[in-house]
């Protein structure tokens, strides 16, 4: 890849809710990665069917939505991943597709490495909440599980506070301070996925 080349970029929303402020800031980002001159893919998870992750379940047979999400994450060096918080933390729904899509696939020589869709990819994380901390301490949770898989986390995120007040009816953010927040985890990320596929 060379450094003309535009970095192939995966946005999702740990949410599937149909207002939810998170899918909100997730196109906010996708928007915003595409100006910047990234080759964007934007994911909702909700277009995915995964049961709730069980042992007997993988044994009866792997979700085809499951391999098409292996498939969708390794192919994109870098991510934002954009996390509501529930009770403090990040959401089921995220937390079952990371399950499904970091399980090994018996006798598959593509996927029998349950870590390659998430080994070296470059992470952003934004948050979003109707709270003052703006969902920051789901990231804090979730930076550890990313780290777990080998993802190299970027420093800089940003957590949007009174989410419910920050989007024009167009879902634009209002203010240049949160416009600033997105762009600098974005920066951060491509710049160094394109350090790493140098």
């Amino acid at each position: 890849m060379t450094s003309t080349t535009p970095i192939p970029l995966l946005v999702f929303a740990g949410s599937s809710r149909a207002q939810s402020w998170n899918r909100k800031l997730a196109k906010v980002a996708a928007d915003t990665a595409r100006a910047a001159g990234a080759q964007v893919t934007h994911l909702e998870l909700a277009d995915f069917d995964l049961p709730l992750y069980n042992g007997d379940l993988e044994a009866r047979g792997f979700p085809r939505d499951a391999i098409r999400l292996k498939e969708i994450f390794h192919a994109h060096p870098a991510w934002l991943v954009v996390s509501p918080e529930y009770n403090g933390s990040y959401t089921g729904l995220l937390k079952n597709t990371i399950d499904w899509v970091s399980r090994p696939v018996a006798g598959d020589p593509l996927w029998a490495n349950g870590g390659k869709p998430f080994a070296g990819k470059v992470v952003g994380m934004l948050s979003a909440s109707p709270g003052a901390l703006g969902g920051l301490r789901s990231l804090s949770h979730l930076a550890t599980l990313l780290m777990n898989l080998q993802c190299w986390v970027s420093p800089r995120q940003f957590a949007l506070s009174k989410a419910a007040e920050a989007f024009d009816e167009d879902g634009s953010l209002h203010t240049d301070a949160s416009r600033a927040g997105v762009q600098v985890v974005i920066d951060q990320v491509l710049w160094a996925a394109g350090k790493f596929q140098a």
